[in-house]
C-alpha cells in the first residue's frame, strides 16, 4: 500500500506506518500543506497513493464524483475522530487498523477504519 497522510495527522503516524513497511507521505511531504481537499484527492489519484483523511463530508462527496465521472482512485480511508485519536496515545490505533487493510484491493472504495480488536 502506498498511503498519503491528509495534514490533520502527526509525523509520528508516518513514522510508525513507514516502522511496520508501509510507504507512506504526508501532505506536507509532497508539497501539499494548505492546498484544498480537490487538489489532495489529485494528487492521491495521480501519484498512486491511498488517502487517509478524517474529512469525511469532503472526500466521500468528492472520492464520489470521482465515480461518476468515470474518473478512479486508489482509494479513501477515513479514521473518524470519534473512532480515532490523533494524540500520541491514539497512533497505534491508527496504524493497526490501517495494517488491518494493507493487502485489500481499495481502489475506488471508500473505507471506514475500525478500531482493531483488543
Amino acid at each position: 500500500m502506498k498511503l498519503l497522510l491528509d495534514e490533520m495527522y502527526p509525523s509520528a503516524l508516518a513514522e510508525a506506518l513507514r516502522g511496520s513497511g508501509i510507504d507512506v507521505s504526508t501532505v506536507g511531504e509532497v508539497g501539499l500543506g494548505g492546498r484544498s481537499d480537490p487538489d489532495v484527492l489529485a494528487a492521491a489519484e495521480a501519484d498512486g497513493y491511498v488517502l487517509l483523511t478524517e474529512n469525511v463530508a469532503d472526500f466521500a462527496r468528492l472520492a464520489a464524483e470521482h465515480l461518476t465521472t468515470g474518473r478512479h482512485h486508489p482509494g479513501v480511508l477515513i479514521a473518524l475522530s470519534s473512532r480515532f485519536s490523533r494524540r500520541p496515545s491514539g497512533i497505534n490505533a491508527i496504524a493497526a487498523a490501517i495494517l488491518a487493510l494493507a493487502t485489500e484491493h481499495l481502489e475506488d472504495r471508500l473505507v471506514y477504519l475500525e478500531q482493531p480488536p483488543q
